[in-house]
């Protein structure tokens, strides 16, 4: 099996919220095998942020989405979107 790469995009609830509490929580909550590479806040507009993360794992079958799944579940997180992925 190979690795990929993959890029997500976090959104809070609100411009409220503490992304730095958000990228704590997001290593303790990723399934087995899922290593994280990165985390950036990116400005979207109107002081509303974004928490990007970037993790590599094997290409298993159903392990992207049991990821996204488990990225959505963090407290304060209103949506969780693939903005990348690719083969290493």
């Amino acid at each position: 099996m190979g690795q990929v790469a993959v890029l997500f995009r976090l959104m809070p609830q609100g411009v409220e919220t503490d992304l730095k509490q958000v990228a704590h929580e997001v290593a303790a909550s990723l399934p087995g095998g899922v290593t994280v590479r990165g985390m950036q806040v990116k400005d979207i507009a109107y002081g509303l942020k974004s928490l990007l993360v970037s993790v590599v794992m094997s290409d298993a079958e159903g392990l992207l989405d049991s990821t996204e799944h488990a990225l959505a579940k963090i407290p304060h997180v209103e949506s969780v979107e693939v903005m990348e992925e690719g083969l290493l």
